[in-house]
């Protein structure tokens, strides 16, 4: 937490001084946070809690716009479209690479936002329906093998970091799982409770509860170490594919030519936010990291994760865009 504190005042600092009196007035009015999936996701359970804090900071609400579909793409849209004004903002995820890796997109990922910083990132939880004879990462290799195309994994979309989570097990595994894509995890998780698809790569706020409540199993941890909220669940890395690894993460963004007196003032907000007791318990509870802040960093990771996707959906031959 203090790195990121941290970091936003340094981002801060070099801002000039006229860029904060420019900016006095703002915000004036209720601002549009757009989340380009639909409710019930973790992008979404995110969003609810850092727009409530964000909302009483910058002492206007913000209000959560839910446009799922596509992978995100549809919202994404939505979000670069928009007037560069601060009214409407975005909130991003892993899956802005992923569908840059795979897909045709209506904008550019890179060149079309103004980012403002990271929120979070932790791993997905392989997660599987208790039907399912698999307890560990070697078994299902096994079982997949045995029965190839035989598992339907869930994800958040065509091109979402939950589908090509699926996709790069499949490559280094050698295995061969049917993908079916919902518009948000929060579906896919319901059809996996009730055993239309056998497998997801969810969320921590969305499997937890059903995990510990036994209606369903989890496997292991996407990341490349074990998450400390869940210290017993091993990583995929660990379990026999040490190559793998996928970080979900979130992001703020907002459309290109955004005031950089606008960025600052919620970097600053979000460097606030994130301090609060509310949300300090929210991602300790969710096995969330608060990784570094700024613009740049964002940007960056976005770079990188386009690169590694693009490598991944070239090693498994997929054929996803137009």
């Amino acid at each position: 937490m203090k790195r990121f504190v941290k970091h936003s005042v340094v981002v801060m600092s070099v801002l000039p001084a006229t860029a904060f009196a420019a900016d006095a007035p703002y915000p004036v009015k209720p601002i549009r946070l757009i989340v380009p999936f639909a409710t019930g996701g973790g992008t979404d359970i995110v969003s609810r809690v850092m727009a409530q804090k964000i909302g009483d900071i910058l002492k206007q609400p913000v209000v959560v716009d839910n446009r799922g579909g596509a992978g995100g793409v549809i919202g994404m849209e939505m979000t670069v479209r928009a007037a560069p004004d601060g009214y409407t903002m975005g909130i991003i995820s892993g899956s802005i690479a992923t569908t840059a890796a795979c897909c045709a997109l209506p904008y550019d990922p890179v060149r079309d936002i103004a980012p403002v910083s990271m929120i979070a990132e932790t791993g997905y939880l392989l997660t599987v329906n208790p039907s399912l004879p698999a307890k560990t990462v070697r078994e299902l290799i096994a079982y997949a093998k045995a029965n190839p195309g035989r598992i339907n994994y869930g994800s958040s979309g065509t091109g979402s970091t939950s589908h090509l989570a699926g996709e790069q097990f499949d490559v280094l595994a050698g295995t061969k799982m049917t993908h079916v894509p919902y518009k948000s995890s929060g579906p896919a998780l319901t059809d996996l409770l009730g055993g239309q698809i056998q497998l997801v790569y969810g969320s921590m706020p969305l499997v937890v509860p059903q995990m510990n409540s036994n209606r369903l199993r989890v496997i292991a941890i996407t990341t490349l170490k074990r998450n400390r909220a869940l210290p017993e669940v091993p990583t995929i890395a660990e379990s026999g594919l040490p190559e793998y690894e996928t970080v979900t993460w979130y992001g703020l963004m907002g459309p290109k030519g955004l005031p950089r007196s606008i960025v600052a003032r919620w970097q600053n907000a979000l460097a606030d936010a994130v301090q609060s007791r509310e949300m300090k318990d929210r991602l300790d509870l969710d096995g969330l990291e608060v990784p570094e802040a700024g613009s740049a960093h964002l940007l960056k990771t976005i770079e990188r994760d386009i690169v590694k996707w693009t490598r991944v959906v070239k090693a498994g031959n997929l054929k996803l865009g137009n």
